[in-house]
């Protein structure tokens, strides 16, 4: 592989690895966009590479939510109970959002991909907390949650952070606890979603040598090596400094992604 390619991946694997422990944000977000680039040009086939950068990160997550959460659980931040009552739904829905992404065109796919990337640059801009207002839902209520939380993870490659987060805080749960809370329900996920891709990608005509499914292993593996290193030093500084002027900062990053996109999209 070509050393200056191995270089990209390791500093997206950096990068999207402190993210994820910093924010609880899974590193999707930012490595999808990166790796749509560098499989375009690589000439991979146009009609496959939203797919297989949006796969690929699902992978990374995999390893990135193990190694970020054991940093949030010595903090004892990780509220378990919640996630027991997510993850179900959250497995279901990662599932079929990978199959919903099978079925859309891939310029869709990236319009839809740049749409989410920017909704959540303005949440992070704004950084307005929602107001505490209510409990946590029932068994029921938790479930649903799970799933549309999983699908919308599994369709965009994501942690679902976006979600999740705003969803526990405005359920009464501390920041600091969505957010290592967050980090854990990326492990599910994570699983559900990658597995399902392998699964839908299975056979699927034009993908290059070394994919399984709609994973580009070569990738998976650098981006990895990086991520698991960083994701431990992002939630430990998560809870050692305010991380407001760094949210603006990465704000704007996910626009300039959110952009690329677009532009995927209509080229």
């Amino acid at each position: 592989m070509d050393p200056l390619l191995i270089l990209a991946l390791l500093a997206m694997g950096t990068f999207g690895g402190f993210a994820a422990g910093l924010l609880g944000i899974g590193g999707g977000m930012v490595l999808v966009p990166f790796i749509t680039m560098i499989f375009t040009a690589r000439g991979f086939p146009d009609h496959l590479v939203v797919h297989m950068a949006i796969a690929t990160a699902l992978g990374v997550i995999l390893f990135t939510s193990m190694s970020s959460v054991r940093a949030h659980h010595k903090h004892g931040a990780v509220l378990w109970p919640v996630v027991k009552l997510l993850a179900p739904g959250i497995v279901i829905g990662s599932w079929i959002g990978p199959w919903i992404g099978k079925q859309m065109d891939t310029a869709v796919l990236a319009f839809f991909f740049g749409c989410f990337v920017a909704f959540s640059a303005t949440q992070m801009l704004i950084g307005k907390k929602p107001a505490a207002a209510r409990e946590l839902p029932g068994k029921a209520g938790m479930f649903s949650m799970g799933g549309l939380i999983g699908v919308l993870s599994g369709l965009v490659g994501a942690g679902g952070g976006f979600v999740s987060v705003p969803f526990m805080t405005r359920c009464n749960i501390r920041i600091h606890n969505a957010v290592a809370t967050s980090a854990a329900l990326g492990f599910p996920i994570a699983l559900s979603g990658t597995l399902s891709n392998v699964y839908y990608g299975w056979g699927e005509p034009g993908l290059p040598a070394w994919s399984l499914g709609f994973i580009y292993l070569p990738a998976l593996a650098i981006i990895v090596a990086a991520s698991v290193i960083m994701a431990p030093l992002g939630a430990r500084a998560a809870h050692k400094m305010p991380v407001r002027q760094l949210q603006r900062i990465f704000a704007v990053i996910l626009y300039a992604l959110a952009g690329y996109m677009f532009w995927k999209a209509v080229n």
